[in-house]
C-alpha cells in the first residue's frame, strides 16, 4: 500500500480531517490486554487515587496511538508514517461511567520537507485539555 496523498497536492496549512475517540474503562482492559501494560493506574480507581491521580487514566501509549490514528486514516497506508513522537502533557483521565472520556484530535501540515515528506502537527485535548505535546509525525507522501 502507499500514501492516497499526492504531495504535490498538499500545502502548508492543509487541515486533516478532525476525529474524537471514546475510552471507557473497558478499553483501557482490553487495551491492557493487548499490550501487557497492567499498571493499576489504568483500571484500579482506589489505587490511581492513593497515587495523587484524580482518577484512573488511559495509557500514554493509548493516547498517543489514537492520535496516531488522524494521520494514518489521512494517508491511508500506516507505513507512510516515517516519524512520530509526542510529549504526554496531561493524563486522560477515564471516569467509571457509560461516556468514559472523549480525546479530540485534529492535525495540520505544518511543512513540506524533502523527499516527498511533510511534518504533521497534530493538536490532542481530552476534558477541554491539552493531553500531548509537541505531537509530531513525518509522513512520505505519494
Amino acid at each position: 500500500m502507499t500514501a492516497k496523498i499526492a504531495y504535490d497536492a498538499v500545502e502548508v496549512g492543509t487541515e486533516l480531517p478532525a476525529q474524537s475517540f471514546p475510552v471507557t474503562r473497558a478499553t483501557l482492559v482490553q487495551y491492557a490486554g493487548a499490550s501487557g501494560d497492567f499498571n493499576p493506574i489504568h483500571w484500579n480507581e482506589r489505587f490511581a487515587r492513593q497515587v495523587g491521580l484524580p482518577d484512573v487514566i488511559a495509557h500514554g501509549m493509548f493516547t498517543m496511538a489514537e492520535a496516531a490514528r488522524v494521520v494514518t486514516d489521512w494517508v491511508g497506508d500506516p507505513g507512510a508514517v516515517v516519524e512520530y513522537g509526542v510529549r504526554f502533557t496531561r493524563p486522560v483521565v477515564v471516569p467509571d461511567d457509560d461516556q468514559g472520556a472523549l480525546i479530540e484530535v485534529s492535525g495540520k501540515v505544518a511543512a513540506k520537507l524533502a523527499d516527498n515528506t511533510v511534518r504533521v502537527d497534530l493538536t490532542a485535548t481530552s476534558a477541554g485539555q491539552k493531553v500531548l505535546g509537541m505531537s509530531r509525525a513525518v509522513v512520505r507522501l505519494a
